[in-house]
């Protein structure tokens, strides 16, 4: 942190010596695992040895997972050996779509499962694939990752990467034994104001980062529709049986990587976190399903709209939101403010002591729109002006493309993923201990170190050209 120590922080908030060692019995910390599994190796900056050539698999082809696999088709050193999926008709119209791009060339031995759950690990024991992409409901994410690590592949999985800290833990033990990567896919990091926010703060223009707030609020009751395949099928039961913040990476990992959380000057400590009443997805049901349609039969326990915060160890706060239910705009929030400006997302604009050049004269007025295009000229990402116009036309505006190329080029090229996998833990970390302090009355919870102290030398994200 620019300018400050971390005694003099410390010494500045409400965290004292006293307070530190309350927090020591803070709930929590029972899941705190000290000692590594013998021959186990921290993975904070681990580069894998160079592949030439990236032998891929994809688990969940329904929603995500085609995306994912189309953009892997079409990038200069892959080869797709395997597809599955529970449902054939998935399966086979992948598999075409990528040996249509392969054009005899590439993609051209694609080994095909489906029909049976556990399918999958099939695979992974005939195919032995470099890499996995899991795209599948969350309850499956642990269990897939931690097999494709044993199996010897990396493993490429979708938010959360794992829904208990258990599961957490034995992602944590399981890839720093095999020397495997385990990367959640946090696609919203490479989204272009993220990247330019990134970039800001470490060229300094808000000062010392001081707070911030993140957010997914996205109403998807629509979902409901999918009764037998598809997000919907699975989901609802989430939103019907658990209580807490169960999305929150969308929002918190890009102003956790503004922060440098995880790495070298900071981490996530303790959380409190509260739910409103639970009331929108039984309403829903109510009016758009049969008295005995079987989402009428649910008891919905998760609040509408659940609310934590988020104190760091140098007691920096953040502010993360979840709401899938309320009618109200898409927003991700975005927001990161710091000793010098504040910079925020949806809609987009920037706050600076003294104004923004060219476009404010104080603090007191944002400067956004048209006025910021001079920010987006100065301050773009050096990531994102290289390979905009290649990715531009994947997913999420250019996002999940940007995402998925990076993790081509680090494998390929024997580097450090941009997000490790203690990052994917500690951010998902939120969703359980959410649970946990909502269930006893906004209770303080802490965080578990999944780094056992590696963090305090992992260096930061680096603006990547």
């Amino acid at each position: 942190m620019k300018n400050l120590d971390r005694r003099n922080f410390i010494k500045k908030t409400s965290i004292s010596v006293a307070g530190l060692a309350t927090l020591a019995s803070i709930p929590g910390c029972a899941d705190e695992q000290t000692e590594r599994v013998p021959n186990a190796q921290y993975m904070g900056g681990f580069a894998a040895p160079k592949l030439e050539t990236i032998r891929v698999a994809s688990i969940g082809v329904g929603a995500r997972g085609p995306g994912h696999l189309r953009f892997l088709s079409k990038l200069d050193g892959t080869e797709i050996v395997a597809i599955s999926d529970l449902y054939e008709d998935l399966v086979m119209k992948e598999k075409k779509y990528c040996e249509e791009v392969g054009q005899g060339q590439r993609h051209t031995n694609i080994a095909t499962y489906f029909g049976d759950e556990d399918k999958w690990k099939v695979m992974l024991e005939e195919v032995k694939p470099d890499v996995v992409f899991i795209c599948t409901n969350w309850k499956n994410h642990a269990p897939m990752a931690i097999e494709a690590m044993k199996q010897g592949a990396h493993a490429f999985v979708e938010v959360p990467i794992a829904v208990t800290l258990e599961e957490m833990w034995q992602i944590v033990d399981t890839s720093e034994s095999t020397k495997k990567h385990c990367m959640m896919m946090e696609n919203v990091n490479y989204s272009r104001d993220e990247l330019m926010f990134l970039n800001m703060c470490r060229e300094g223009v808000i000062g010392t980062p001081l707070h911030a707030e993140a957010a997914y609020i996205h109403e998807l009751r629509f979902q409901m529709e999918e009764q037998e395949r598809g997000t919907g099928s699975w989901r609802t039961h989430h939103y019907a049986n658990r209580n807490g913040n169960l999305y929150p990476t969308h929002g918190l990992g890009p102003v956790a990587q503004y922060m440098n959380l995880g790495r070298t000057e900071d981490t996530f400590n303790t959380l409190v976190s509260f739910s409103t009443p639970s009331m929108g997805r039984a309403m829903y049901a109510e009016k758009n399903y049969a008295s005995d349609h079987k989402w009428n039969q649910l008891d919905y326990q998760g609040g509408d709209l659940n609310t934590s915060i988020i104190k760091t160890n140098l007691g920096r706060t953040i502010m993360v939101q979840w709401d899938e239910t309320s009618p109200r705009p898409y927003s991700r929030h975005n927001l990161i403010q710091g000793t010098k400006g504040t910079l925020a997302g949806f809609p987009t604009r920037v706050a600076l002591e003294g104004g923004v050049e060219g476009a404010t004269n104080s603090h007191h007025q944002w400067a956004q729109g048209e006025k910021l295009a001079a920010m987006y000229e100065k301050y773009d990402h050096p990531l994102y002006k290289r390979l905009s116009a290649v990715t531009r036309e994947s997913g999420h505006g250019g996002m999940d493309g940007l995402m998925v190329y990076r993790i081509v080029e680090c494998l390929r090229n024997g580097l450090p993923l941009d997000q490790n996998m203690y990052e994917g833990c500690l951010w998902s970390a939120v969703s359980p201990l959410s649970e946990a302090s909502v269930a006893n009355g906004g209770a303080p919870q802490q965080f578990p170190d999944f780094t056992r102290g590696g963090w305090k030398t992992t260096d930061p994200l680096k603006i990547i050209a």
